[in-house]
């Protein structure tokens, strides 16, 4: 059971940075890919304030 949760967390993670990385192509600007309780979120990077509580996962820039 541990094996298949991690074998799904993985998937989830490589779905996640596979649509982060269209999502900054689409719209030309920088995101960031990061994980709060196990859940994946993205933001343009200038909307993420080092205040916030999240574990950064990857930034991804449009021209890269």
């Amino acid at each position: 059971m541990a094996r298949s949760r991690r074998s799904l967390a993985n998937v989830a993670r490589s779905l996640s940075q596979s649509h982060a990385f269209q999502l900054s192509r689409d719209l030309m600007v920088p995101v960031t890919l990061f994980e709060v309780d196990g859940e994946y979120g993205v933001l343009p990077s200038d909307e993420i304030d080092a205040d916030d509580d999240l574990e950064i996962v990857h930034e991804y820039t449009p021209w890269h």
